[in-house]
């Protein structure tokens, strides 16, 4: 086999690709990539595993000369391709000794690889009729980032530790949660006309946030335990959570009589300074509101210290003391990205809702965050 190909291109694909390999393998041939000449078509394809997801990347080739596979090391390729400046570059494999060259006009590199056919392959769900449908990049990349920083990292919550992808005939909805803070994302400017669900891991949802981002459409193919994920360059083949997900939607309060709007900045702002001053087993910060403003309050009486701040707001409600914890917070209002937010409450012990005053048309983004105990202020 033999081919040119852009160093830049080449790079950019296999750094893709790297993404879904594990620093530490159960098979030592996963720490390979598997590259597949197209001669035909002029196409080379370089694909990585970790066993429960498979990423494959496409690139353009020109003067290829025989088609097949090897396998040769990630990380070497990777680093190498780093190095290179942006020029043509030679790729050629001795199908007998399976020796890989990279040469250039002033440098020769080559690699001892492996033959194709030792790379396990990830085989796609055949059982049942997938879902497929259409939606652009742009509406899977915002789902995601809105919902992923409340996934469960607990190993005993294992079913939460990713995005709730459900897809009904009118919309789509993201959500996660971890028990303490709540993320739904529904996006109704896509209508899939299919239904289909499942939970994806947060090691997936990384890849597909930043390496699939950059194209305009995504095809999508669901089955019951895994789904395919489909650009022009790029095809992601990811296994979702095992494990029943709860009802989510049980737990967002539908009549909290308490509407507080304020500057979602210095808002978070002040949640920053305060939470310095709190415990840091506990992490609890303080709240009341009144007509127009918000007094934050933290302490750590084992060291004596403690903070306050006010900051202006329009209230409409009864007089309410409420404690949240401080890193949840902040991740909230770092997550939510409008100049103003709304945080409806019901009372001290009844979970806030974040929600941004203005969205996208046809979306709507909830979150949640459980109160702390709050026994005097």
């Amino acid at each position: 086999m033999k081919f040119n190909v852009s160093s830049k291109a080449f790079f950019s694909a296999a750094q893709a690709v790297s993404k879904v390999i594990c620093n530490k393998n159960a098979l030592a041939i996963l720490d390979n990539f598997l590259l597949t000449v197209d001669a035909e078509n002029g196409m080379l394809a370089i694909m990585g595993s970790d066993q429960e997801n498979a990423l494959s990347a496409r690139v353009s080739i020109e003067e290829a000369v025989g088609s097949g596979s090897v396998c040769v090391g990630a990380r070497r390729l990777v680093e190498l391709l780093k190095e290179l400046p942006e020029q043509g570059i030679t790729v050629e494999v001795n199908d007998d000794t399976l020796e890989m060259q990279i040469t250039y006009q002033a440098g020769h590199f080559s690699f001892v690889c492996l033959p194709g056919e030792q790379y396990p392959r990830f085989e796609p769900e055949t059982d049942g009729e997938p879902a497929v449908f259409t939606l652009a990049t742009e509406q899977m990349v915002a789902g995601l980032d809105n919902t992923m920083f409340a996934a469960a990292t607990e190993e005993y919550r294992q079913a939460m530790m990713g995005v709730r992808f459900e897809v009904f005939p009118d919309k789509i909805v993201f959500a996660a949660t971890d028990t303490r803070k709540l993320v739904r994302f529904v996006d109704s400017r896509t209508a899939p006309d299919v239904q289909a669900a499942g939970t994806i891991p947060a090691k997936a949802a990384g890849i597909i946030k930043n390496v699939m981002g950059s194209d305009e459409s995504l095809k999508v193919t669901m089955y019951t335990k895994s789904a395919r994920l489909e650009t022009e360059h790029i095809t992601f083949q990811l296994t979702f959570l095992g494990g029943n997900y709860p009802d989510y939607n049980r737990v967002i309060p539908r009549n909290n009589p308490n509407i507080l709007t304020i500057e979602r900045t210095a808002l978070l702002n002040a949640v920053r300074r305060v939470g310095i001053f709190v415990e840091v087993d506990g992490g609890l910060e303080k709240f009341r509101f009144s007509q127009d403003s918000v007094l934050i309050k933290s302490s750590d009486p084992s060291l004596c210290t403690s903070a306050r701040e006010s900051v202006p707001c329009n209230y409409n409600g009864s007089d309410l003391t409420i404690g949240f914890n401080a890193s949840y917070l902040i991740e909230i209002l770092s997550t939510l990205r409008n100049s103003e937010i709304a945080i409806e409450l019901g009372d001290a012990a009844r979970p806030g809702v974040f929600k941004p005053m203005e969205e996208p048309e046809n979306t709507e983004l909830v979150m949640l965050l459980m109160p702390m105990t709050v026994s005097d202020f």
